[in-house]
């Protein structure tokens, strides 16, 4: 495939449709980023065999999309298939998701024996030693998950979660409470008729200490958190 394109590809009722674009606007865009489709297509053509120039018939197009229009197909294969990538765009992608994945670990995760988190270097070497695959578009954090099953043997780990009851004041609550939800899954709130917010949630352990130093800064102090059993 020459350098100035690459291929997208989905499968649909056994038959395959393909389009050529240009890696890094696909990239872009499969990443969501407001690229428009016009700007990644190399050719606006939808091929069942790009490599063969083998274009889709109109027939194929309507039974398999409900639609002809080139814009559109190419939109739901971008989105739902598969983009080639080039072997930069993968080492390039490979080592921002290893870093994200490393950062949730370190985040979520402590030494049992320490009641501490892992510092990011121990969890880097951990990831080489257990030779773990980092796949470019899956979720970090569902990558993460696997990985710390595996990293067991390696290094003692552990991902405990904690449930939290938290109050905020009227004043703090509506600074605050959006910076709240961005540390764990709240599971009962409750807003009060004084404009006071109180809510239960729960946290990876590591994140606890984390979201005390924010809140704190926020409210000046004034947030009230006490783990609950």
């Amino acid at each position: 495939m020459s350098g100035k394109f690459t291929t997208a590809r989905i499968s649909i009722g056994g038959e395959r449709f393909e389009i050529l674009v240009k890696p890094e606007a696909a990239l872009d865009y499969k990443m969501k980023k407001p690229v428009p489709i016009s700007r990644v297509l190399a050719i606006e053509e939808i091929y069942t065999d790009a490599s063969k120039g083998t274009r889709a018939s109109s027939d194929k197009l309507s039974k398999y999309f409900g639609t002809t229009d080139i814009m559109e197909v190419s939109r739901r294969i971008l989105e739902g298939g598969e983009l080639q990538i080039t072997t930069d765009q993968r080492r390039r992608l490979i080592e921002e998701k290893r870093r994200q994945i490393v950062a949730f670990i370190s985040k979520n995760c402590m030494d049992p024996r320490t009641s501490a988190p892992h510092p990011p270097l121990r969890i880097e070497q951990a990831l080489a030693q257990i030779k773990a695959p980092i796949h470019p578009f899956k979720d970090a954090e569902e990558q993460a998950k696997e990985i710390i099953e595996r990293l067991r043997p390696v290094i003692p780990i552990k991902m405990e979660m904690l449930k939290v009851a938290v109050k905020l004041s009227s004043i703090d609550a509506p600074k605050a409470y959006g910076a709240i939800k961005g540390y764990g899954n709240i599971t009962k709130e409750e807003w009060q008729a004084d404009g006071s917010w109180i809510g239960v949630m729960e946290i990876p352990a590591g994140l606890y200490g984390p979201m005390l130093e924010k809140l704190g800064g926020l409210t000046q102090g004034g947030v009230q958190a006490k783990v609950i059993k």
